[in-house]
């Protein structure tokens, strides 16, 4: 009998592969012609495990995936998003999608230090492709010889998030990186006004600045002094009337505005959570606490730093400090101005943190498992989906979330509530989620329209 039933599974997973490598083609298809396609929000990875274990996942026979994906093909779809775990959740077919606009838009990288080197490999993992966001530069500070190799290594490989996906090397002659066979030009300035970008073929860019050097309008200007920049994003809080924009709640505001802010990776994280709340129970007020992943600002060892605690060993210690995520939040939700409170904790992990949102309602949550209930459809809901994860496992740690794409996953084990109030826990990959939200505002910011 359990020869039997081995030979019966067997030859089920045999069919289901095949199926599968068949749907990797298609898929592959479709990135050429720059189709994006998810499902449920995760992005499809070209590999037959993982496209069987989604499907298992969210119980999606493989087969009505593939049927979906030929058609699209056939049809001939470009410069498109497709989510296939939703589209055959809502029975549609290949031509309930339209065709998008995404023009060439040149993107400079200004800094290339934790965020500068994710974003840039975000946008390499994507297939070639003459529409979009296309990353032509990025900019750092003079340096000595041999700079241009360890920046190549720097992005090749890394302590957090492993390889990078793909081939990396340097063209010294050019003084560029070649990644995925793509040229990305490396300039070296101290200051936005010695560039020049139309030099290198680069016009009406989209410059990202990741330093974090310049956080107002009259700093963050000077990049569009620079002649072959149109405008700018800034990867840090900004400072006076520049917008904080958090995708999927407030990026239908930025408009034809030249320099704009995604916010900080807190801000990221707890805002799509807290809208949702907010919209469905009504936040009278709360408290935020970031249990943060320690980061380049902080010594490795106890040294002298501007900054009150920072400077105390960050691999050996929780270190209390302050954020500005909770009051941030009212940029992108002016409602609950005033009336959130917040305050960080760095300890000694190099990436993921956990964000405590303790809320006092207008109306009732219910119990945890109401409010869990609510969640969990809130992540699979379509509008969504691309910012909140849910999970309900009770061996979830920190680890687990890393490479994360989602910016917030919902800890339902750890859900507390009881009648108006309640006290939530929101993971989040502090450089990978928050990336995949700075390439949204840029997408928008460019004018992509998938």
């Amino acid at each position: 009998m359990s020869a039997n039933l081995y030979q019966s599974h067997l030859a089920t997973r045999q069919a289901q592969e095949a199926t599968a490598a068949k749907l990797i083609a298609a898929l592959s298809l479709l990135a050429a012609k720059d189709v994006t396609v998810s499902f449920f929000g995760e992005r499809v990875a070209l590999s037959v495990a993982k496209v069987l274990a989604l499907h298992d996942q969210h119980g999606v026979d493989v087969a009505a995936s593939l049927a979906l994906a030929e058609s699209l093909v056939a049809q001939g779809n470009t410069t498109a998003r497709i989510d296939l775990g939703q589209a055959i959740k809502a029975g549609k077919s290949a031509a309930d999608f339209a065709q998008g606009t995404a023009a060439a838009t040149d993107v400079v990288l200004y800094g290339f230090g934790r965020i500068g080197r994710i974003l840039a490999r975000l946008l390499m993992s994507r297939p070639a492709s003459s529409a979009g966001l296309q990353l032509k530069a990025i900019v750092v500070r003079p340096a000595g010889e041999g700079d241009l190799a360890k920046r190549a290594s720097l992005l090749e490989r890394d302590s957090v998030h492993g390889w990078f996906d793909g081939s990396v090397s340097i063209d010294e002659a050019n003084n560029g990186i070649i990644a995925n066979g793509r040229f990305i030009q490396v300039i070296y300035a101290a200051d936005p006004s010695e560039i020049d970008y139309t030099a290198y073929g680069i016009d009406n860019a989209l410059v990202i600045d990741n330093t974090g050097k310049w956080k107002d309008e009259a700093g963050l200007g000077k990049h569009l002094a620079s002649k072959g920049v149109a405008k700018v994003l800034l990867t840090a809080p900004a400072k006076g009337d520049i917008k904080n924009v958090v995708y999927g709640v407030n990026h239908s505001t930025i408009g034809d505005d030249k320099i704009v802010s995604a916010a900080s990776c807190t801000t990221n994280a707890i805002t799509p959570t807290l809208k949702v709340l907010h919209d469905a129970f009504g936040v009278v007020n709360g408290h935020m606490e970031t249990v943060h992943a320690f980061t380049n600002d902080q010594n490795l060892v106890d040294n002298h730093h501007k900054a009150d605690r920072r400077g105390r060993a960050a691999p050996l210690n929780m270190v209390m400090t302050s954020t500005g995520a909770a009051s941030a939040v009212s940029k992108a939700i002016p409602e609950l101005k005033g009336k959130l409170s917040g305050n960080a904790i760095r300890v000694p992990t190099p990436n993921v943190s956990l964000a405590i949102l303790n809320l006092n309602f207008e109306k009732e949550v219910g119990t945890a498992d109401e409010l869990n209930a609510f969640m969990k459809a809130v992540a699979q809901s379509e509008q969504w989906q691309e910012q909140i994860n849910y999970s309900d496992s009770p061996e979830a740690v920190s680890t687990d979330f890393v490479g994360s794409e989602k910016v917030a996953i919902f800890d339902a084990k750890a859900t507390i509530a009881s009648g108006n109030r309640a006290t939530m826990y929101i993971w989040y990959d502090n450089e990978m989620g928050y990336s995949t939200q700075v390439i949204r505002v840029a997408e928008e910011m460019a004018g992509v329209r998938y």
